[in-house]
């Protein structure tokens, strides 16, 4: 699955041919590919799974999930499951998936995300948005062939039968027969099985939420076999929805820096001077040398400090 990025010339011609798999690659010759793609088109060629054949006509879809661990590749099985393909697409042109948070990670087994409201509770399917709420869930779509051999695979993560709408789930581990024929698996990761594994080793609490949000931060479509439906053009955002933090989530962001690694050498030493009077003001109070320790002299005052008893205003003067 080893990705190649190289220029081909073909009768004086130099083209690009990107995000090809090796595996699948032989089948093809540069010659035919010039013929029935153009000079300079992008092409992905489709991953084989076992026991699925490939074709020029019948390329993989495929989202591109840019997330802060890393980038997933997405493969869809449109020919299987074509509703769950196109809520999962439909949602990612309209930019739902943005900034959603991985609000459950199970090591070795799965990480859930697609609920915007990162509770595992929430998420609508792009036929609510567009139907209304008689249409938010859409029925299960579970092949018999379709099982949880490997990671990567990508299901729908209901809450109950036939009740479907945006949060899905990508494993983590090989042979997962317990969500067979129970979960509708519409795709599988073709590339960032290294993003995929950075996101399994997070730290989680005892419900799996990760200590430091995991987030995807942005979905792309790369192919989209299914023409737009009426009224979806509205739900487009003219960019990226901005990220706004919620003020209730103590929880740091995963690309959160450190102030010191953000600061100057002078700021550092700055807020390492303040510390250290802040320190010595609090022992100050606690003997007694200071009514408070966030006391401020006047400010015609240099110097604040306490003589012994046996001191005389002789003993002061200059």
């Amino acid at each position: 699955k080893t990705l190649v990025h190289r220029f081909v010339p073909y009768d004086n011609i130099v083209f690009t041919l990107t995000c090809v798999r090796l595996a699948s690659a032989s089948r093809y010759n540069s010659k035919s590919l010039v013929k029935n793609i153009g000079v300079g088109s992008d092409l992905r060629l489709p991953h084989t799974s076992p026991g699925r054949s490939s074709s020029l006509e019948g390329l993989n879809m495929s989202v591109l999930l840019e997330t802060s661990k890393g980038d997933l590749v997405i493969d869809l099985f449109v020919d299987e499951c074509p509703t769950a393909c196109r809520n999962f697409l439909k949602l990612c042109k309209i930019k739902y998936y943005n900034n959603n948070v991985f609000y459950n990670v199970q090591r070795n087994f799965m990480a859930q995300t697609g609920d915007p409201t990162g509770t595992g509770k929430g998420g609508d399917s792009i036929f609510k948005l567009l139907y209304g709420e008689q249409a938010r869930f859409f029925d299960d779509e579970i092949r018999p062939d379709l099982k949880h051999k490997r990671k990567g695979m990508v299901g729908m993560a209901s809450a109950g039968d036939n009740l479907n709408a945006s949060q899905f789930y990508i494993t983590t581990a090989e042979e997962l027969t317990s969500l067979d024929e129970k979960h509708t698996i519409f795709g599988e990761v073709g590339e960032g099985h290294d993003t995929l594994e950075r996101i399994n080793e997070v730290f989680c609490d005892d419900a799996g939420r990760p200590y430091q949000n995991v987030r995807i931060k942005h979905a792309i479509v790369l192919d989209d076999p299914y023409d737009d439906m009426p009224g979806l053009e509205s739900h487009i955002p003219d960019a990226s929805p901005e990220f706004v933090r919620d003020p209730n989530d103590g929880r740091l962001e995963d690309d959160w820096i450190p102030d010191e690694e953000k600061r100057s050498q002078a700021e550092i030493d700055e807020s390492m001077r303040k510390q250290e009077a802040k320190s010595r003001a609090v022992v100050l109070e606690m003997i007694g040398d200071l009514p408070e320790a966030d006391v401020d002299p006047p400010d015609n005052v240099l110097f604040v400090c306490k003589l012994n008893a046996v001191t005389t205003d002789e003993d002061l003067e200059i």
